[in-house]
């Protein structure tokens, strides 16, 4: 007969399989992004160790880029932290929508969820607390996986840097390409793709108006608010008739 513990240990067994193999595409992507992050910052004159800690405490693919990007150019220290808070502000967005399915959750186990929340991370573990049976338990493997994949592919990238020539096999292009890719998988209705060319357009316009990098996260929150404004109205209407 099994005991309860054999039910415990196997139930935990299932849910790393689970949280594994939920997280295997994330990592399959981060290995070519990160080694292209670590060249890049290799190039800009960061040491190995140095991208490691980077990686660790940052956590956040398109940031650290921006951030390095600056760090070639010789922007100082607070234009860095200012531009690469602006840009991490859809973290707020990602929390709160995750936030729905994590109401019971313990408030000292939330942040340790949270430093794992990336746009990938996030796609990844909202669709399967929408359409599975998910916790956060399996959400955290999602994430930590990720940041293991992450942090590892950064500094074996910033080793080998000095070993490839600046702008070699397109790396400056890496994160253009994953972002690209994450927003095909998003469009998967007529609303997303209507919500996704106003933000583009938005954020063209903006950028002609407003410094560094503001006018992402300004025309992001401002065309997810008219999509939800939108929908809303729509449903309201069906109803009526």
């Amino acid at each position: 007969m099994s005991t309860a513990g054999d039910k415990h240990e196997a139930n935990t067994k299932s849910e790393i399989m689970q949280g594994l193999i939920a997280a295997w595409p994330i990592c399959l992507g981060y290995i070519p992004l990160g080694l292209a992050f670590g060249v890049v910052a290799q190039k800009a004159g960061l040491y190995p160790l140095e991208i490691g800690f980077m990686s660790l405490l940052v956590f956040a693919g398109s940031s650290q880029f921006i951030a390095v990007s600056m760090l070639s150019s010789g922007a100082g220290a607070a234009s860095i932290i200012f531009t690469t808070f602006a840009v991490n502000l859809r973290h707020f967005l990602m929390s709160s929508s995750l936030a729905l399915h994590l109401g019971s959750v313990k408030k000292r186990i939330l942040p340790l969820f949270a430093y794992g929340v990336t746009d990938e991370s996030f796609a990844v573990n909202l669709s399967k607390f929408k359409s599975e049976n998910w916790d956060i338990r399996r959400g955290f493997i999602v994430n930590h996986i990720s940041n293991f994949t992450w942090v590892t592919s950064t500094v074996v990238g910033g080793y080998c840097g000095q070993f490839i020539p600046a702008e070699a096999f397109g790396v400056d292009y890496a994160l253009i390409a994953m972002f690209i890719g994450l927003l095909a998988f998003q469009l998967r209705g007529r609303k997303y793709v209507i919500t996704a060319v106003i933000a583009g357009a938005l954020a063209i316009i903006f950028s002609l108006i407003l410094p560094g990098n503001f006018h992402i996260v300004l025309a992001s929150v401002l065309a997810t608010t008219l999509g939800v404004v939108f929908t809303r109205r729509a449903k309201g209407a069906q109803v009526s008739v």
